[in-house]
């Protein structure tokens, strides 16, 4: 217990922007006064030029505060101005540098362009930086300069330190399921969420302590990585149904899905730790303010199973504040038990309840079979035709379901083939085990089993005639682009990054492909993917934070 004295509040330094953030603190050593360029010698304009260059690493373009850019889970980055089709190739874009950490990354890194760090216990290095975040499976928090790989970390948190009675990141061996995701112990699983207005990152920590499992949510100030004052808050929830109280089980429990920062609470999913034993899913809401907790929502009241997995992608939420989420294969029982189901969700005051949800025609196939849905909702941009808002989700065999957000369509009894009350249902359709879809440019991408789909959205309907791509797929991808120009798709397969061409489909990089191994990945985490910023991809390993980018006689 090191570090109790450390609790801190929210400090005034930090981000300054979302969007832009650029501290010209450099350019104030300059002399004083105006001058004309063009009374300035050549010698000296080459000179100006090349120092303004060297401060633009703390000028950013986008920060990445949550899982896949923003709460619909878009996947997408269209703030992209440096890497491009044309110059993601093994001539130009590399592996730039490793940073080592104590345990396997799982979640999404995190990036906030511009942030001063401020002096502290935990700093080592202070000043203004574009901070990449990872968290890692010991329980630790890392911020790193996202641009020079010679420093080590600006910061470094134990979540450890903030047990009362001496605490350890937990065995698998403690827990059900016999590791089935082969990690070597489990701290922090899920990817956190940073609120900018406040410099807050919140995150899930797990440890062992006195033989228990214990699960905690912190608040961290992002600029010294020190925890807020009143924090960490000790997870428990029970939930009553029926007259039967449903009690969380830490031991039987994970937080894998990303944190969802919406309605000034904090959403925390949870379900078992790799199969059905005792584990049953929970979705969370905590106030993100006070970390009161003001909403529970058990998906199998008074039996087991249903998790919310995603396989570690965030819970989705719409612009009205309406939480969505899917479940893994369990009972199902109209409005009561959500095995296999999307649902959707009402925070009101301190409640957290149904407000409407989805569950398909062969939903006891898809439970016998473990094809459950396992990924996160992408909510579309409002869309033109009948049915202005919706959203899309996949299930692990492959089918496509597109619904009415303002009715989901809920359960076919009569349904034999098809759900014919929801907008669009595609059997089959994409490969087995994709990950969330991405949508850009009119056109929504799958990736699954070995290939990559690309359909096009009309009318808000699927035109049923995709291009598709032979790719190591099944993971989490993204498109960064320029607008809609300079579009790069991102993934990871196999454990190789992987650059395609999103308007061609053709294959642009991957870094097994480079002499000498240069760029290949580290074995990667369970779960693990990729994500962009500022011209730099960032992907977490078992070991390390690995960074790629424009290698360095081509950056700015």
């Amino acid at each position: 217990m090191r570090n109790r004295t450390l609790f801190q509040t929210r400090p005034k330094a930090g981000l300054t922007s979302k969007k832009t953030s650029c501290d010209w603190h450099a350019v104030r050593a300059l002399p004083n006064q105006r001058v004309k360029l063009g009374s300035l010698p050549l010698f000296v304009l080459l000179q100006l030029t090349i120092f303004l260059a060297s401060v633009q690493f703390v000028c950013g373009q986008v920060s990445v505060l949550t899982w896949h850019y923003d709460n619909q889970r878009s996947s997408v980055n269209q703030s992209e101005t440096l890497l491009t089709p044309a110059n993601v190739n093994t001539k130009s874009f590399a592996k730039l540098f490793t940073q080592p950490v104590d345990g396997y990354i799982v979640g999404q890194p995190l990036y906030v362009p511009g942030l001063s760090v401020v002096p502290g216990p935990n700093v080592h290095d202070s000043g203004v930086h574009n901070v990449a975040f990872v968290a890692t499976m010991h329980d630790s928090v890392y911020a790193f300069d996202a641009d020079n790989g010679a420093l080590g970390p600006l910061w470094k948190t134990s979540l450890l330190d903030y047990s009362p009675t001496g605490a350890t990141p937990v065995n698998p061996n403690v827990k059900p399921c016999n590791n089935d995701t082969a990690w070597a112990e489990i701290g922090i699983v899920s990817t956190p969420v940073i609120d900018p207005s406040t410099n807050t990152m919140y995150v899930v920590g797990e440890t062992y302590e006195n033989y228990h499992v214990v699960h905690r949510l912190h608040a961290l100030d992002i600029a010294s990585g020190l925890e807020l004052s009143g924090w960490p808050v000790t997870i428990t929830a029970s939930y009553v149904f029926n007259g039967k109280n449903n009690i969380f089980l830490d031991q039987q429990q994970m937080n894998r899905p990303g944190l969802l920062l919406a309605n000034g609470h904090v959403y925390v999913a949870w379900g078992g730790p790799g199969c059905n034993v005792l584990d049953k899913g929970w979705i969370m809401s905590y106030n993100a303010a006070t970390g009161a907790q003001e909403g529970i929502f058990d998906t199998e009241p008074g039996t087991y199973w249903a998790s919310v997995w995603q396989k570690g992608a965030g819970l989705s939420a719409d612009s009205d504040g309406n939480i969505y989420g899917e479940t893994g294969e369990g009972p199902f029982v109209p409005g009561k038990n959500f095995g296999t189901s999307v649902i959707k969700l009402s925070q009101s005051g301190t409640s957290l309840t149904v407000a409407d949800w989805f569950t398909p025609y062969n939903v006891n196939y898809l439970y016998s079979s473990d094809w459950d849905l396992n990924d996160a909702v992408l909510v579309l941009p409002d869309q033109p035709g009948p049915y202005p808002h919706e959203l899309i989700v996949t299930g692990k065999q492959g089918t496509i379901y597109v619904l009415n957000r303002d009715n989901m369509g809920q359960f076919c009894s009569s349904c034999t083939t098809t759900d014919s009350q929801i907008i669009q249902e595609l059997p089959n359709a994409v490969g087995t085990w994709p990950g969330t879809p991405v949508f850009w440019n009119g056109t929504v991408y799958f990736d699954g089993g070995s290939n990559l789909s690309a359909y096009t959205v009309s009318n808000g309907v699927l035109l049923t005639s995709p291009k598709t791509l032979q790719i190591n797929g099944g993971g989490h991808a993204l498109i960064t682009s320029n607008g809609m120009a300079g579009a790069v798709y991102w993934s990871i397969g196999s454990g190789v990054l992987q650059a395609t061409d999103p308007m061609t489909l053709k294959m642009l990089y991957t870094s097994n492909q480079a002499p000498n191994q240069r760029d290949v990945l580290p074995p990667l985490a369970h779960f693990a993917g990729p994500i962009e910023a500022d011209g730099k991809v960032f992907v977490g390993t078992r070991t390390s934070l690995v960074v790629y980018g424009l290698l360095p006689q081509l950056s700015p």
